[in-house]
């Protein structure tokens, strides 16, 4: 029987997007986060990871690391845009999330600037999400 070393070994060093997706249901968010960067990890597993929830720092830490992944499409990126909204709106500080989908040209500006106006954005998260947005053009 697999022990947790063994599902986080998979995660990290796995190349197959089959077993990937399949790890990507695994009750454990060390597991969730090493998928999040292993680079062939499919666009699919990203997708179902932006909902996985833990505790808020453990949360706030895959939603950082799958706004990263290199292979996140639109559709990912989207995912975790209203992932880090909703836990803005209730109050959290997804704050690394926010500046690096910002950064993410697959997403519209306009899109990640509205983060700032959520009850858990900070004056600082809505400056650095200015900058970072008008960096971009």
């Amino acid at each position: 029987m697999p022990t947790p070393a063994d599902y986080l070994a998979l995660a990290r060093a796995e190349r197959d997007s089959l077993v990937l997706r399949r790890l990507a249901k695994s009750p454990y968010p060390f597991v969730w986060q090493a998928l999040a960067t292993n680079p062939h990890t499919p666009p699919e597993a990203l997708q179902e990871l932006s909902t996985a929830r833990d505790s808020v720092w453990n949360d706030n830490k895959l939603l950082h690391l799958l706004a990263d992944h290199p292979h996140a499409n639109a559709v990912v990126l989207r995912a975790v845009l209203e992932a880090v909204a909703a836990k803005l709106d209730e109050g959290e500080r997804p704050y690394a999330a926010a500046l690096a989908l910002a950064d993410r040209l697959e997403l519209e500006a306009d899109e990640v600037k509205k983060l700032g106006t959520l009850r858990g954005a900070s004056a600082r998260l809505r400056h650095l999400l200015n900058r970072r947005l008008s960096a971009r053009i």
